[in-house]
């Protein structure tokens, strides 16, 4: 196997305006970033995620771009992000972008003159499709409430959005459109980032003619994920953005896929196919959407181990020698790892989080850690509708409570406080002071009021804590071929309370056991006396005795 320095990386995502405020105004910033960029050298990580960073009217917190080349000014200007990537690199760290081109803001420059008339030379850069004004083109829903299509009334046609209004789908069929996005690539580049993670990158090649979508429950809306994920021309424009841009670089790319079949990313993220370097996929963390389809993932039911086991023990086996994986229970659009895989419990919060670590980076791929899930933050448990700020949550309350009346305001309180993206977004949890040390002002979101319990200053001064578990994971990967490179054997695949799997490379063996339950088990895998414990969430080894969320990795001699 071609070796890249990303298969040996650990990467650490950040969402700026929830990591560091430096100005008071309540908003993380990239000077807040650069102020905290030793912790993140501390934890060991080698490479920087950055969400969306540009300038955006913040429809949906700047992955509504209106302009590629210019920076959020409440983040900063762009003197700020260059300081910013060279004090990372100076540490040894590489930055990597969040690349946002399914979609622009509806202010973004092409879009605005795209609405002018329609023999506007951008007019092609959307999509425009004639309808009547209570009728659209066709049956679409967006997945952020409401039909994908928007009426313009001048024009007398309509656009398609599939999320909010204001983020209007760019056409990919329009060659023009791609020569734009790879030079907006090569800006970045130019200046030295080192790569791209891609949202929503298996959403750009539409079907042709845009049928209606199935729509068995006969919703109001039918199911457009279906319909956009996987396209026909997707290789194409991978192979494409590969040979135009990214092979000129020494850089990562990653792409979030949801929808996205094993089989495909093979393809999509070879290690000979010349498109992308990884994908996310969304297997493991759809797995409990509600019984009834119109609502999605929106529900309060517990993930089943088997299932999780099934989705995550697929990819490993599917891509093994053939792609690359990416590895990651949580992000900026997931509830926090510990509250739904876990058990975020006063008893049980570290025990579980150190569990999940383990099972996760024990893996192979490029391990993702979200901030603040190296402490085990948890769901912020929000009690009222006006704490909440995400327009996917908000727009999901009004649609299945007020309007369609699927729902009553109870039962969707409990379905935000476990899936919201809210969630994941709430500031950063540094130290015990007020507003945790994030910000001097007013948090643009409310902070989770278990600040003064969770915080990297108590965990730094604690050698048990959540943190340092996360150290050792990727000291451990680091300076293990047999982590990044093993082959992956599941064992017991039906066992409801034990993932239990191997990994072996070069004649070695490690072996992984993880009890996801508060109870205690027993489990007789052979494990010899002179076997090395690589690493343990307990402080002693009770052999085939399991403890609550008990997890441990051996090499097997």
């Amino acid at each position: 196997m071609k070796q890249s320095w990303w298969q040996h990386a650990v990467v650490y995502q950040v969402y700026p305006r929830s990591f560091q405020d430096s100005d008071g105004d309540g908003i993380g910033d990239l000077a807040g970033i650069i102020q905290r960029l030793p912790y993140i050298k501390q934890l060991g990580v080698d490479v920087i995620w950055l969400n969306p960073v540009y300038k955006s009217p913040d429809r949906d917190n700047g992955y509504d771009i209106s302009d590629y080349r210019a920076i959020q000014p409440r983040f900063g200007d762009m003197k700020t992000f260059d300081t910013l990537l060279e004090k990372a690199h100076a540490l040894g760290l590489h930055l990597v972008m969040d690349l946002v081109v399914n979609h622009t803001s509806d202010q973004h420059e092409w879009f605005t003159e795209s609405k002018k008339s329609k023999d506007n030379p951008y007019r092609d850069f959307y999509f425009w499709r004639d309808g009547e004004p209570e009728t659209p083109p066709n049956n679409w829903g967006s997945y952020f409430g409401g039909s994908t299509w928007e009426y313009d009334e001048p024009s007398k046609q309509y656009y398609l959005h599939l999320f909010a209004k204001e983020q209007p789908d760019l056409n990919w069929e329009n060659p023009e459109v791609r020569e734009q996005i790879w030079d907006t690539m090569r800006f970045w580049l130019d200046k030295g980032v080192d790569g791209f993670r891609m949202d929503v990158i298996n959403f750009i090649s539409k079907p042709q003619g845009l049928p209606d979508a199935p729509n068995p429950e006969h919703a109001k809306y039918g199911n457009v994920e279906p319909m956009v994920a996987d396209g026909p021309k997707l290789n194409e424009y991978f192979k494409e953005m590969n040979s135009k841009v990214l092979s000129k670089y020494d850089a990562m790319s990653v792409g979030e896929m949801p929808s996205v079949k094993a089989e495909d990313a093979v393809q999509y993220a070879g290690l000979e196919t010349g498109e992308l370097n990884m994908v996310f996929q969304f297997d493991h963390v759809t797995l409990a959407f509600n019984d009834d389809p119109r609502l999605g993932k929106w529900n309060d039911k517990p993930v089943k181990l088997v299932a999780l086991k099934n989705a995550l023990s697929k990819w490993q086996t599917a891509l093994d020698g053939k792609a690359w994986n990416s590895l990651y229970w949580n992000n900026h659009d997931r509830a926090r790892a510990v509250s739904r895989f876990g058990n975020d419990s006063a008893e049980y919060r570290e025990r579980s989080a150190k569990m999940l670590a383990l099972t996760l980076h024990m893996m192979q791929g490029t391990p993702y850690i979200y901030q603040g899930e190296e402490l085990g933050m948890t769901n912020a448990h929000f009690t009222e509708l006006s704490q909440y700020q995400d327009i996917e949550s908000l727009e999901a309350y009004h649609q299945f409570v007020d309007d369609e009346h699927l729902v009553d305001h109870a039962t969707m309180m409990r379905y935000l406080a476990t899936e919201s993206r809210d969630n994941a977004r709430t500031p950063m949890q540094w130290d015990s002071s007020k507003n945790s040390g994030f910000t001097e002002g007013k948090p643009w979101l409310e902070l989770n009021a278990n600040y003064p319990e969770i915080n990297v200053e108590q965990e730094m001064k604690d050698p048990n804590s959540v943190l340092h578990f996360y150290q050792q994971l990727i000291e451990l990967r680091h300076n293990s071929d047999l982590i990044v490179y093993g082959n992956y054997i599941e064992l017991d695949p039906d066992d409801e309370e034990v993932f239990a799997y191997k990994r072996q490379y070069q004649g070695r063996t490690m072996l992984v056991l993880s009890n996801f339950t508060d109870g205690t088990v027993t489990r007789d895998y052979p494990v010899p006396v002179d076997d090395t414990l690589l690493i343990s969430n307990y402080p002693d080894d009770q052999g085939t005795t399991l403890r609550p969320y008990e997890s441990k990795a051996y090499m097997v001699a």
